[in-house]
């Protein structure tokens, strides 16, 4: 299979490690020479510097690791080819464009997985099958936190000029930590309502928001909150679901699950896997687009997916902008409308 990645800052270097991992050997890299990283790794693979160029080279499937706001102009073109892609997250910084990429894709009959790499994570599909047992009854409420310093995500950087901090390339941490966004859909369906907080509070050199509290209320009534950050040190990404016969907690500093069923009075605990790190979650879900592009499995993260979870994103900005209240549409022909 031939692959194209497009973008080799961090995530994109390792999406190549992890594709040579799994045995692919046919790699082309479409790259705009902005990354600070050395290029030692890169100097046996063909490079190009424009998408029409890298298509040229027909390949079957596209990974998109470049700047958020720069997705589109490499996914739109690819999936009129009939390129399969491996989009990152979010999908893009707007919803501009949001429905050429839809019809590219419809064109060219290629295959869309969105790259939230925790729905890989072992915690969090063992919390999905706790759910699914109604192991804690009904879900009534959860919280989301996710809090990480930025200047130490790429010491190697100065993180100012990394797109995480900078508006224009769709940087923020609404949309750059929008993970929970999407996990809490995975659990708990559509969100129908929600409001935010956000803004820049801290003394970092940015001028995107840098702190944000999100409520969101599903179909079911479940409501939720998710913190996002990039000032907390040590990094803490967990996630509590509070239900009417117990409580689920997940701890990404060790992985584990931990079931707290009201009837029994105790906790049970469920580790993470032995050996388990970081990179697994990675690994695997490059395994799993492999397996997309080969025709042997339906993206576990679809386009659609991708869309929500940005929508969800674009209206927390809103609300957070406006100080109102967001009604989300069943349906993305209208994602959003103000509550005053």
């Amino acid at each position: 299979m031939k692959v194209l990645i497009a973008g080799l800052g961090s995530i994109g270097r390792r999406h190549l490690k992890n594709l040579i991992t799994l045995g692919v050997k046919d790699i082309l890299l479409l790259r705009s020479h902005q990354s600070s990283l050395p290029d030692d790794e890169l100097l046996n693979l063909p490079v190009v510097n424009d998408i029409q160029s890298a298509l040229a080279f027909q390949p079957e499937a596209v990974v998109i690791s470049n700047p958020t706001a720069l997705h589109l102009d490499v996914a739109i073109p690819a999936a009129e080819s009939g390129c399969h892609l491996f989009l990152e997250k979010p999908i893009s910084h707007s919803m501009q464009r949001i429905e050429a990429l839809r019809s590219a894709v419809q064109r060219g009959g290629g295959q869309v997985y969105v790259g939230f790499q925790f729905r890989f994570h072992p915690g969090l599909q063992q919390v999905k099958r706790l759910l699914a047992e109604e192991a804690i009854g009904k879900p009534i409420s959860a919280h989301a936190h996710y809090g990480e310093y930025l200047p130490s995500w790429h010491p190697w950087e100065d993180y100012r000029q990394g797109y995480s901090a900078r508006a224009e390339l769709g940087g923020g941490v609404i949309l750059t930590l929008c993970h929970p966004l999407d996990y809490l859909r995975w659990f708990f369906g559509e969100v129908v309502t929600l409001w935010a907080f956000a803004g820049k509070l801290s003394e970092l050199e940015i001028a995107v928001e840098d702190t944000a509290e999100i409520g969101l209320r599903f179909e079911s009534g479940l409501l939720t909150g998710v913190h996002l950050d990039y000032v907390q040190r040590p990094t803490a990404h967990w996630l509590e679901i509070i239900g009417a016969a117990g409580t689920i907690r997940w701890d990404n500093a060790d992985g584990t699950t931990r079931l707290y069923r009201a009837a029994v009075g105790e906790w049970e605990i469920f580790p993470a896997p032995q050996g388990f790190e970081r990179n697994n979650l990675f690994l695997e879900q490059m395994r799993h687009f492999l397996a997309v592009a080969r025709g042997e499995a339906q993206p576990a993260c679809t386009l659609e997916d991708g869309v929500r979870a940005l929508e969800i994103a674009q209206a927390a900005r809103r609300s957070a902008e406006t100080g109102s209240i967001i009604r989300l549409g069943k349906t993305s022909e209208r994602p959003y409308t103000r509550e005053n």
